[in-house]
């Protein structure tokens, strides 16, 4: 059986590429490298399988068919450096590398083309990107979008551990009237959306709108079934959310088809649907599920070409699926 190599096996990413490996078909074996704080040689499990952790060395990497870069990018890169087989990038490190390909099989399977693997470093593309591409393009086939605003609502698992430890601590101190910790956001998240983060903190909102933007940029414009979808107008904003996705899109069309035809046209095995009849879902109850999920969808009062859609996202699990598809494709 053909071996995998995992940088950053406990990250949020991590885990969920553990979870996928352990449960899908045709399987393939998952080395478990040590990153940031984790300790060589602890005992975790892949499903039920005990492995205990290796430490991130040119050997434990040598003879690893492809390697997934879940860590922090200082792990990343020194991982990076050591690999000689293919490596798939789920953090970003790899994106200013002109090597570097964008990866989505689950929007490339549409062209109908063979995947190419003969590049070294497979980068995922974003996963709100791969959402918003899923959608768009759906919608492009059956009904030519004229144009479209969407609003991404960011949870604070964009920036791992790190981003949901403080939005819970921030939650927490609140309500005790304490002061709280703001290292990564530099602005209070818990019971409030931002815009921006604060001047202090190590990253930017604008980064990640941008990089949706590059990426969805690049996921419309690849051939198959619903190319040609014009790019949205993006706004990101940071939600006091955990995990998952959720984006409020507002799309006008050549000819509005009505909610039922659009209801209908979106169905697909990565697309489900909540007609009318059932609430609209939720970040939440999205948690660990596949695709994405669309729900009250409703035609604009103001606008009778364009409609309301509510969409959300699993980012882990819709990250790490495509990267487990590539890793099949390599392997």
């Amino acid at each position: 059986m053909n071996t995998a190599a995992l940088v950053g096996s406990e990250s949020l990413m991590g885990r969920e590429i553990r979870d996928i490996v352990a449960t899908t078909e045709p399987g393939f074996a998952l080395r478990l490298i040590a990153a940031d704080q984790e300790e060589p040689g602890r005992l975790t499990r892949v499903g039920d399988e005990l492995a205990a952790l290796a430490d991130l060395s040119v050997l434990n990497l040598a003879d690893a068919s492809a390697v997934f870069l879940a860590g922090s990018a200082e792990f990343n890169r020194k991982a990076l450096g050591m690999a000689a087989s293919p490596v798939i990038d789920l953090t970003f490190v790899t994106e200013d590398r002109p090597e570097a390909r964008l990866r989505a099989p689950v929007i490339e399977q549409e062209s109908g083309e063979e995947p190419d693997t003969e590049g070294n470093i497979h980068l995922i593309a974003h996963p709100a990107a791969i959402a918003l591409a899923l959608f768009l393009r759906r919608l492009q086939m059956h009904d030519p979008v004229r144009r479209s605003v969407i609003q991404v609502f960011v949870p604070a698992s964009e920036h791992g551990v790190q981003g949901v430890e403080e939005l819970q601590q921030q939650t927490v101190s609140l309500l005790s009237f304490k002061n709280m910790p703001k290292a990564v956001f530099d602005a209070q998240l818990s019971f409030s959306l931002l815009a921006q983060y604060g001047a202090e903190a190590p990253s930017k909102l604008e980064e990640v709108e941008l990089r949706i933007e590059r990426h969805l940029a690049t996921l419309l414009a690849m051939p198959g079934e619903g190319e040609g979808a014009p790019m949205p107008s993006l706004r990101v904003v940071q939600a006091p959310v955990f995990h998952g996705y959720s984006f409020s899109a507002w799309v006008e069309f050549d000819g509005n088809p009505g909610v039922e035809a659009l209801e209908n046209g979106l169905a697909t095995p990565h697309i489900d649907v909540r007609t009318a009849e059932f609430e609209p879902p939720t970040n939440v109850g999205q948690a660990g599920q596949s695709g994405i999920t669309i729900g009250a969808i409703a035609p604009d009062r103001n606008e009778p070409e364009a409609c309301w859609f509510w969409i959300v996202a699993d980012n882990f699990r819709l990250a790490a699926e495509n990267a487990v598809a590539v890793a099949k494709e390599i392997l």
